[in-house]
């Protein structure tokens, strides 16, 4: 098994004070595209944010991923252990272990997506060696970000989940909690996925922990773990076609009864362009047969005139 081991020092830890906890997946404005239009995308397989108070009211920050990548990029490691100065005598504290624990992020101009699959996985906190937190068959989160198309995001915990040392059944209608006395409390919360028009966020599950452990110098532990995070966000580019162009020979046959013929032909019925014009007088050579017709009125009225003259001499 592959594993990560961070050192702390002491001072720094107590520098910062209590621990920034972990804060949800990033929010995304709703115009998206990053660099170049292509989108982007990011995953993590564990993320952990907690505060850990010593017996000597001392408190150190535990915070830590495992297997977190921005597109593109794949991490697959199982195992992530990390050492807190004055925490179970300076040991390494195994947070993770896991048979199973991927994540992936791609991303280009048409397509961002990512995903975090966990199989097995057992989490442990500082003070609680050998009771874990939580053990999960199976957590998966995936998400998919196309450009022009609704951003899509999917999130599961499959199997039996254990906390606590106890078996619970996690509900998609609130969170679930495990209260165990003399040891603490977890709100287990199921399933996160939130969307919007360009940016897909979802989180298979979200631990908020609460644990008096009063064993290797650990008074306390506070904070929030969450196992398979995925985000991404949409393209800037802007979708293929999705309907084919119409045909070139095939023309219009409505008009709106304004503008000028384009045609040579005579004007035809069914609501062409011709019969509208000629309804409507609005054609080109309008003024000139006009004109022509007057004229033609004209002579023949002279001719007739003339014609009545010779008849009554």
């Amino acid at each position: 098994m592959n594993s990560h081991t961070f050192r702390m020092p002491a001072a720094v830890l107590v520098a910062t004070g209590a621990v920034a906890l972990l804060t949800a997946p990033p929010a995304f404005a709703t115009g998206g595209g990053g660099a170049g239009g292509e989108g982007k995308a990011g995953a993590v397989v564990l993320r952990a944010g907690l505060d850990v108070g010593l017996l000597n009211a001392v408190h150190v920050p535990l915070k830590t991923t495992l297997n977190e990548v921005s597109a593109p990029a794949t991490a697959e490691k199982t195992a992530l252990d990390v050492t807190l100065d004055g925490v179970e005598g300076n040991k390494p504290v195994s947070v993770l272990h896991a048979a199973v624990a991927t994540s992936k992020a791609t991303a280009d101009k048409t397509r961002a997506a990512a995903e975090a699959n966990l199989a097995r996985a057992t989490v442990h906190v500082p003070g609680l060696p050998l009771l874990s937190l939580i053990e999960v068959e199976k957590a998966t989160s995936k998400v998919v970000c196309e450009a022009g198309k609704k951003p899509q995001a999917n999130a599961n915990v499959l199997g039996k989940v254990t906390a606590l040392g106890r078996k619970v059944t996690l509900s998609a209608g609130g969170p679930t909690k495990v209260d165990v006395p003399g040891v603490g409390q977890i709100e287990l919360e199921l399933s996160g996925t939130e969307t919007t028009s360009t940016t897909a966020a979802a989180a298979a599950l979200r631990l908020k922990v609460a644990v008096n452990p009063l064993n290797l110098n650990v008074a306390k532990v506070d904070g929030e773990i969450v196992l398979a995070e995925a985000h991404c966000e949409s393209p800037a580019g802007a979708a293929p076609a999705s309907t084919p162009p119409a045909d070139p020979e095939i023309k219009p046959q409505t008009a709106t009864g304004t503008g000028t013929v384009t045609g040579s032909g005579p004007a035809t019925s069914g609501g062409t362009t011709g019969t509208n014009l000629a309804e409507t007088g609005g054609g080109s050579l309008t003024p000139y047969v006009a004109g022509g017709a007057l004229t033609l009125l004209a002579i023949g009225g002279g001719a007739l005139l003339i014609t009545r003259r010779g008849r009554t001499s």
